[in-house]
């Protein structure tokens, strides 16, 4: 199942620090790109006017439910199999690679199925009725086309786990790039519109998927070998990947479902527009977010490796090195989309048709930009929790600060206090930034309870 221990291996093992630095920078150049695939449909549809804009609005939190989704099954991957690394047990490692790509191939055909039957009607409830046709013609191209999410998440993951970063990123950056040369093919060359921004989306996350494809299952040069012929179901495996997968993805589905309440609260207060607003600010944020998350993801797999080794000193390093990184990285993004919120709103307000938005997407960002100042807090937290297998705490904290928190601070000031859309805003920061301190004095809190566990060899 595996190969000679390497390097990369030596690294995540005893080295916590230098792998957390090893690991972020790629994964976060990768996310980044990743996140410009929506910033740059963003860009490009914003000039056929609001109405198609809009329209990739109520179809975004679906997206990034695909993408969280997939990303919380590859969590579970990764937790998985960087436990069994840190342990030694290289054999159960392989298999679990295998079992991995066995539940990605399984669920993106279930999803993907249960979504397009359920899209239409699923759209009316979110609000989209003014701008259906134009939803449609996005949301079903980009649920049809979920296994360009699905597969290379879980590909990626499995390369991640065993130090292969390089193997886990560089074809996700590709995803964009080629979708920056397809999009205003597809939409404005070919004629397609707004479907034509969702064609490209899946093209471009298909073709980097192939080059995958080969290194995992051609060329067979990583540390673990996934043979499918090798494949011997074993149903304690998937239960494992499942601990951990089903509560991250259940996480952003919450984060998700948030968005999807946010939009319609939204279009009560103030209409269709200020879900375009909405939307196109928080792909601005969501750039912020990526570095944040590729902290985040490093720190999960040098966690899952040192709660295999049952080693406290380095988890606890994993946990304070990789918010520490965090935030430091957060007060600058900040600070940035703060000072250069105007010049940003030109990106999605270029044209005759959206000019309007430019004003409002300005106010929008001078305060969501705060809500990344303490984000670290909580992703480091969350990452870690399910670095030990422990999905299910990870997901009560996201619950707690989505559910509760943001959506009752959310509440309080748009309506109560009459603050309207800004009011959504600064709910959603006060709500991220209390969660965020909890997660981590919890995680402390948990360590501190449970130290037997690494005192036992």
């Amino acid at each position: 199942m595996a190969s000679n221990k390497t390097e990369d291996i030596d690294l995540i093992v005893n080295h916590p620090k230098k792998a957390i630095n090893k690991l972020a920078l790629p994964i976060i150049i990768s996310n980044l790109f990743m996140m410009l695939n929506n910033i740059i449909d963003g860009i490009w549809v914003s000039g056929l006017g609001p109405h198609p804009l809009a329209a990739v609005g109520f179809v975004t939190p679906l997206f990034l439910a695909l993408v969280g989704f997939a990303n919380g099954l590859g969590a579970g991957s990764n937790s998985l199999i960087a436990r069994c690394i840190g342990a030694e047990d290289y054999e159960l490692a392989g298999n679990s690679a295998i079992h991995s790509m066995m539940l990605s191939i399984i669920v993106t055909i279930i999803v993907t199925i249960l979504l397009l039957i359920i899209l239409n009607p699923l759209l009316l409830i979110m609000g989209a009725g003014e701008v259906i046709s134009e939803t449609m013609s996005y949301g079903t191209i980009v649920i049809g086309g979920s296994f360009s999410i699905f597969i290379p998440a879980m590909m990626a993951a499995i390369f991640r786990s065993q130090g292969e970063i390089k193997r886990a990123s560089y074809p996700l950056m590709f995803t964009a790039i080629i979708n920056i040369l397809f999009d205003p093919i597809f939409i404005y060359v070919l004629g397609w519109g707004v479907g034509g921004a969702a064609a490209a989306t899946v093209v471009a996350g298909a073709i980097p998927m192939l080059l995958m494809i080969y290194w995992m299952f051609i060329k067979q040069d990583s540390f673990l070998k996934v043979k499918m012929s090798e494949y011997k179901r074993d149903l304690s495996i998937y239960k494992d990947i499942l601990v951990v997968g089903i509560p991250a993805s259940l996480e952003q589905f919450i984060l998700s479902s948030f968005s999807i309440l946010m939009n319609y609260w939204l279009t009560i207060i103030a209409g269709t527009v200020a879900v375009a607003v909405y939307s196109t600010t928080w792909r601005l944020v969501a750039i912020g977010m990526a570095p944040l998350i590729g902290i985040g993801i490093s720190a999960l797999t040098v966690g899952g490796a040192a709660y295999g080794a049952r080693n406290l000193t380095n988890f606890k390093t994993a946990l304070n090195y990789g918010v520490k990184l965090g935030l430091i990285s957060s007060v600058i993004i900040c600070s940035c989309l703060f000072i250069f919120a105007e010049p940003l709103s030109y990106i999605f307000s270029y044209s005759a048709d959206s000019s309007v938005l430019a004003p409002k997407i300005v106010e929008a960002l001078h305060i969501l930009s705060f809500f990344l100042l303490l984000v670290p807090l909580g992703i480091v937290s969350g990452n870690l929790f399910q670095s030990m297998g422990k999905g299910t705490i990870s997901l009560a904290l996201t619950i707690f600060r989505a559910f509760i928190l943001e959506m009752v601070f959310s509440g309080l000031f748009a309506f109560i206090l009459n603050l309207g859309a800004p009011g959504i805003y600064a709910g959603t920061v006060v709500g991220m930034s209390i969660g965020s301190i909890v997660a981590y004095i919890y995680i402390n809190y948990y360590l501190n309870k449970h130290k037997g566990y690494f005192e036992i060899k």
